[in-house]
């Protein structure tokens, strides 16, 4: 074989974070023909990634519609990609994490007798419904995957677990590798607002709330907990750029709006929102994407769920679990903007995820894999 045909599949600004460094890897190296597929299912949030990163997709199956449900999605996705996958005929395809793109994409490949490599393998909660429906998105493509690209030694301790062995890659998190291409020293925001913020004195809290599990009652004791917090703060300004969700929407109005120090703003790009991150002094999120990245740019993560699949940063000391109960919320956040000593713990622990050398790490597993290369690479680590 000359050449691999190498697929990357992705379709939500998350995936492409992490999937844009990967697929830029690959098409510099000759011993790859690189091909990119986005699916959109989310898409002005996507296409900002791939601006910044200057990758062009090959196909572009442009799936999004107003009030798409997971359904709609996956179907689309999932007859989309048999057209791709007639026409571009790859040896590989690439999918990343636990969206709908990623399973449908997988299965699909599937369908066609085309191996699969997961990239961010081995993630698990063991509750089907939380966060959902990521879960079972990642247990089944992880059943379907030919190789798996596990960020973490406890990821692959998961596949190990559900006797997947073969395949199995210790690479670190491709974020991290993304880190290196968008955070800068002299970064201008495009909102005065944000620019104008004095990350030195004051004590810069960045939101993001937008999980489907936290609907309901649980985002509502969310944000009723991040108004106490800037309340009992005068210190604090809370940063939090609003998903276009019309569910996250309104809650975020109806609980965060009209308050001076609680900075309500459109979603932000990747670099954008990579350099809020290295100036706030914390991050309360939901995500998944800034319990990894956070950490790299030394900053305390208070995570706004009941479970996280990244025990990882958990028992290093970079992130705590805070759930979705106003209390403790407030209890946490108030410890770290009020004892130097908490907040140094955190700052200061080791990030688990990575050292920015992912990517060569995946691409080298596959050239191996193929026969291109003599020996594996060397695992993240070791």
């Amino acid at each position: 074989m000359s050449k691999i045909k190498v697929m990357t599949v992705f379709g939500t600004r998350p995936e492409a974070i992490k999937m844009a460094p990967l697929a830029l890897e690959l098409a510099r190296r000759p011993e790859f023909e690189a091909v990119c597929c986005v699916t959109a299912q989310h898409r002005e949030m996507l296409d900002s990634v791939l601006d910044i990163f200057s990758l062009k997709p090959d196909y572009d199956l442009d799936i999004m519609e107003p009030r798409q449900t997971l359904s709609t999605i996956t179907a689309k996705c999932l007859t989309g990609m048999d057209r791709v996958l007639e026409d571009a005929k790859p040896d590989l395809v690439l999918v990343h994490g636990d969206t709908s793109t990623t399973f449908a994409g997988a299965l699909a490949a599937f369908y066609h007798r085309i191996p699969v490599g997961h990239v961010e393998a081995g993630l698990r909660t063991y509750d089907k419904w939380s966060p959902y429906p990521e879960e079972m998105n990642r247990k089944m493509v992880g059943a379907i995957a030919d190789l798996h690209f596990c960020p973490t030694p406890a990821n692959r301790d998961n596949l190990a677990r559900e006797n997947i062995t073969k395949g199995i890659f210790l690479t670190g998190n491709t974020v991290i590798d993304a880190l290196q291409t968008t955070v800068v020293k002299d970064f201008s925001f495009a909102e005065d607002a944000l620019n104008n913020l004095d990350y030195v004195n004051r004590k810069v809290v960045l939101v993001t709330c937008h999980r489907r599990e936290n609907y309901g009652q649980p985002m509502a004791n969310i944000m009723t907990a991040l108004r106490r917090t800037a309340d009992a703060f005068p210190e604090a300004e809370l940063v939090y750029p609003v998903h276009l969700s019309p569910v996250v929407q309104e809650a975020a109005r109806k609980y965060l709006g009209h308050h001076s120090r609680i900075h309500l703003t459109a979603p932000l790009d990747v670099r954008e929102m990579h350099n809020l991150m290295a100036r706030c002094h914390l991050v309360m999120t939901d995500s998944g994407g800034l319990q990894e990245e956070a950490p790299a740019l030394g900053k305390p993560v208070l995570v706004l769920r009941k479970e996280t699949e990244r025990p990882e940063a958990v028992a290093a000391g970079t992130v705590r679990l805070a759930g979705v109960e106003e209390e403790p919320i407030f209890q946490m956040a108030a410890q770290l903007l009020s004892s130097r000593e908490e907040y140094q713990k955190m700052a200061h622990a080791a990030n688990p995820y990575g050292d920015g050398r992912a990517c060569p790490r995946i691409a080298d597993a596959i050239a191996w894999h193929f026969g291109l290369r003599e020996t594996p690479p060397e695992a993240f680590g070791a």
